[in-house]
């Protein structure tokens, strides 16, 4: 039997995290994965995360994935992959499924990082091939390059089905609808008004009623469901699909956990089955520590830095660390994961209906319902500025923990202050130079660069651009606004790609100024 100081279950965000911060601190790591690629979910998430610099904002989550794993590499960490840790007993001992063979290893801590499973729904015909997990489709898509489909319903308005609707725009599909049961968006304004702005249509209080063909999905029926859930009669829609990919929630995997017999509890804030651990992970048995999202669902950004904090206390567990050095580490950390926990979507306003911003700004009713801030909404917050000239347009409309834009520009014409949840303002003074920085670095792709009035009739308005073909300058075609219908013609002025703006393309078009302030995405 061979013997670590530390074992880790998960090469995830989590996984990878504890263990560059353990072997720092000069444990003898081991990372036990089960996939053939290390990295966990980032290698699926080609969009840019929020937060601030420390928390790798505005860098693409495969980005993040590959710099993980060189620093695990430079760290000494060995990660053993194709291993299925199929056992974790009391004393510290795993058993795992290596190739055909079965291996016992003992390690003085255990980290369990093993993340989450996609939730499923049952509705006649929730079992013909076509009805897919949001996250099966972008494994198919960003990892190996196959279309999941070529029309698709996705079931699920949180951060998971916004963000996969527009990868699977992006990748070519048809997103035929965004359907939720609950009465309004559940993920980030920013990511629902990208989708809603290429024209997806979003059916709130509606659910699948069943999904139709033979021996494959060729189309699917929703309906509208009232206060309790129950269809509404008469309400059923029909749509014409090849694929259903359902984006229902997460829940823990701790089943490894549980096998050791930690204190577990049945929580559906943190998503179901999870472990009773204090604020830095330890369970009810020392020596075993959870992170990640197996001790309850977060984003990616705070799996990281629940994974370092597991890693300084199996460290200082062992003896590695002093508990002062331990108390400065976690204060720090503490400090980080606290600024991801803040605004709107913060754990503690989950299942709440906010209806003011922070600010005390009434929140965009429409957005919540619809995918999109109406027209006559979107004067009322704070980014909104309207003077001569190209100037930053911000149609961040939430509180949420990001602050890129801030740090991007270089003439200081954009600030969110000290508080990282703050909506980002105009700041009155500096002359913005037209450099695209701010667009560009927006994780949400929620600025526009506007020049109200050319003078001539007519206006142009610069929008981050992430499909392909790429149209060339001269290109006619028509500007949708913000609900992804055709508000007038367009023409492309220019589409700048550049290093510096990460695969985020800035396409200018021309239109007539009076709908400046309206047009929001281009189409062919």
């Amino acid at each position: 039997m061979k013997r670590y100081d530390l074992i880790i279950v998960g090469a995830g965000p989590a996984g990878l995290s504890a263990a560059i911060a353990a072997a720092k601190k000069g444990l003898n790591v081991v990372v036990f994965d089960e996939n053939e690629k290390p990295g966990g979910q980032l290698f699926k998430q080609i969009h840019k995360f929020f937060g601030s610099k420390e928390h790798r904002a505005k860098v693409r989550g495969f980005v993040i994935g590959s710099q993980l794993l060189e620093e695990a590499d430079e760290a000494g960490v060995q990660v053993q992959l194709n291993a299925t840790v199929i056992g974790l007993y009391q004393d510290k001992e795993i058993v795992v499924r290596i190739g055909a063979e079965v291996r016992h290893y003992k390690g003085d801590a255990i980290i369990i990082a093993t993340g989450a499973a996609e939730n499923m729904v049952t509705f006649p015909g929730w079992t013909l091939p076509g009805v897919i997990g949001a996250g099966a489709a972008q494994t198919m898509m960003n990892l190996h390059g196959v279309l999941p489909g070529k029309k698709v319903l996705m079931l699920g308005s949180g951060n998971v089905g916004l963000v996969v609707s527009f990868q699977l725009l992006q990748c070519g599909c048809e997103v035929v609808a965004l359907v939720d049961a609950a009465p309004r968006v559940g993920g980030y304004g920013v990511h629902a008004a990208k989708v809603a702005r290429t024209g997806v249509p979003f059916y709130l209080s509606h659910t699948i009623v069943a999904a139709e063909g033979e021996n494959c999905v060729t189309g699917v029926t929703i309906a509208e469901v009232d206060s309790n859930f129950q269809f509404i009669t008469g309400t059923e829609k029909h749509f014409d699909v090849d694929t259903i990919c359902l984006a229902v929630g997460l829940s823990p995997m701790s089943q490894l956990l549980k096998m050791a017999g930690c204190a577990m509890e049945d929580n559906p804030k943190r998503g179901g089955q999870a472990p009773i651990c204090d604020e830095y992970g330890r369970t009810s048995i020392p020596g075993i520590i959870a992170a990640g999202d197996v001790s309850g669902i977060e984003e990616a950004s705070s799996a990281m830095i629940e994974g370092r904090m597991a890693g300084v206390v199996a460290a200082e567990y062992l003896g590695y660390m002093e508990k002062e050095e331990l108390d400065t580490e976690l204060a720090s950390l503490n400090q980080a994961l606290d600024g991801l926990r803040q605004g709107m979507f913060a754990p503690k306003n989950r299942g709440q209906a906010i209806e003011k911003t922070e600010e005390g700004i009434a929140v965009s009713a429409n957005l919540l319902k619809n995918g999109y801030v109406a027209d006559d909404e979107v004067e009322r917050f704070p980014g909104i500025t309207h003077r001569s000239g190209i100037h930053p347009v911000i149609e961040c409309t939430q509180n949420i923990p990001c602050n890129p834009c801030q740090d991007a520009c270089p003439k200081g014409c954009i600030s969110i202050g000290s508080n990282i949840t703050s909506l980002p303002i105009a700041v009155e003074g500096p002359e913005c130079i037209n450099c695209g920085m701010c667009v560009a670095s927006c994780s949400g792709q929620a600025i526009f660069l506007v020049d109200e009035d050319c003078g001539d009739g007519t206006a142009t308005v610069t929008i981050p651009y992430e499909f392909l073909p790429l149209p060339e300058a001269g290109t006619k075609g028509d500007a949708l606004g913000r609900n992804g219908k055709k508000v007038c013609d367009a023409e492309v002025v220019s589409v700048k790609s550049v290093k510096a703006y990460d695969k985020t393309n800035l396409l200018t078009m021309r239109i007539p100024k009076e709908f400046a302030m309206k047009a929001r995405f281009f189409t062919l």
